[in-house]
């Protein structure tokens, strides 16, 4: 059964930071492009970053320069270090796996960015 858990989401006050965590059972995570996403309320889901199973990664305009996104293949985790967090940032976020035509995602968990 594959499975993707997100957690390290929470409260935080305008410029601070969190590192959300996303760990994957189930799958031969080493071969698999993660991605995160987040989606705020009334608003479609959107990529964040994303990490190649070489450890490229790629960032959305609004994730540059703030977030990083890394992966630990040992640990079968994927992690998403964001600072400089504003209350535009506020979201659900989602982890995403794809190899081919698989693709999973997360449950979610939950950033709120406010003072």
């Amino acid at each position: 059964q594959v499975q993707l858990v997100e957690s390290g989401g929470g409260l935080v006050q305008p410029g601070g930071s969190l590192r959300l965590s996303c760990a994957a059972s189930g799958i031969n995570f080493s071969v698999y492009r993660m991605g995160w996403y987040r989606q705020a309320p009334g608003k479609q889901r959107e990529l964040v970053a994303a990490i190649t199973s070489g450890g490229s990664p790629n960032y959305a305009d609004s994730a540059e320069g703030r977030f990083t996104i890394s992966r630990d293949n040992a640990k079968n985790t994927v992690y998403l270090q964001m600072n400089s967090l504003k209350p535009e940032d506020t979201a659900v976020y989602y982890c995403k796996g794809a190899y081919w035509s698989s693709t999973y995602w997360g449950q979610g968990t939950q950033v709120t960015v406010s003072s």
